[in-house]
């Protein structure tokens, strides 16, 4: 049992509140995953020719100011790097496939979390309600996000198994129940050159519909061949550079509930997480049917 949360808003105004409006969500399905939690929140984007790197240390008081000296020495180019605690973001105008092997061999301590040009991570184990305030969930803006707490049942309770898990750039996924398949399709993208990095079952799904979309897929058609693929009992939240999209599983078992007004969308496991929003008496407020694929866009 785990909770996932999502909040869209189409006001821009509404923008600099994202965070505050989605903190008690995440804390009210602590009560559903209360071993860890992440979040991810989707940024304005930056120019066609810098990337941006969520990175996670194992210490918290990790020196990223040492680490900031020397990838500006080895690339030769301006960066800068955006620490809390051991999390930071690192932006630069140098290819993300550049910079993965760098720091595989030179900082192998570090995890890389996320990477794009409008998608910031941050995810650690502990109650919800800490991480949240750990990381200053309630001072993030954006367009929209992404949230998960975490019950573990498969894999161990570590900051690189919790969610939101990501492929790509720009592209997370939060899932609550169980992928039955999980090594059939790591198997499959393992044969095709994508490296794993958990033995999490959620990592094979977000990994397979990014996969999906990078052979020509978009969003909606990607989900689509995942219910030909991904066998389980399952309900996913997706965030791409523009988009959040929800699919439930054939049997929709899982929970989900969406509320939305000409405000915002919100998602979350239960009723209780939404209750605090803003106009939600007068939202639409709607149960997702199986297999059916909702998106918006931003």
């Amino acid at each position: 049992m785990c909770g996932i949360v999502g909040l869209l808003v189409k006001k821009p105004a509404l923008r600099a509140e994202l965070g505050r409006l989605m903190v008690p969500m995440m804390v009210e399905m602590a009560s559903r995953g209360p071993e860890s939690a992440g979040l991810a929140v989707f940024t304005g984007a930056l120019s066609d020719d810098h990337r941006k790197l969520s990175l996670y240390a194992p210490d918290w008081h990790y020196d990223w100011a040492a680490f900031e000296g020397a990838f500006i020495t080895h690339f030769g180019t301006d960066a800068s790097i955006r620490p809390k605690g051991n999390h930071a973001v690192l932006t630069s105008d140098v290819a993300v496939e550049r910079v993965k092997p760098w720091l595989r061999a030179q900082f192998p301590q570090l995890h890389v979390l996320a990477a794009g040009r409008t998608l910031d991570i941050y995810k650690d184990t502990g109650h919800p309600a800490r991480v949240a305030e750990r990381y200053d969930f309630g001072q993030l803006a954006g367009t929209h996000l992404v949230g998960h707490t975490r019950m573990a049942t498969e894999s161990a309770v570590t900051p690189d198994r919790a969610h939101p898990f990501t492929a790509g750039e720009d592209f997370c996924l939060v899932h609550n129940g169980t992928i039955s398949n999980p090594y059939m399709i790591r198997r499959k993208l393992e044969h095709r050159g994508i490296r794993f990095e958990t033995d999490n079952d959620t990592e094979a799904a977000c990994r397979y519909l990014e996969w999906r979309m990078r052979e020509g897929d978009d969003l909606e058609a990607a989900l689509a061949k995942g219910f030909e693929e991904l066998d389980g009992f399952y309900t996913f939240l997706i965030g791409t550079e523009n988009k959040m999209a929800l699919v439930r599983d054939a049997f929709a078992c899982k929970p989900a509930i969406v509320a939305e007004t000409d405000d915002y969308v919100a998602v979350a496991s239960e009723f209780r997480a939404l209750a605090h929003l803003p106009g939600v008496n007068e939202a639409r407020l709607f149960e997702p049917m199986p297999e059916e694929i909702y998106s918006w866009t931003v």
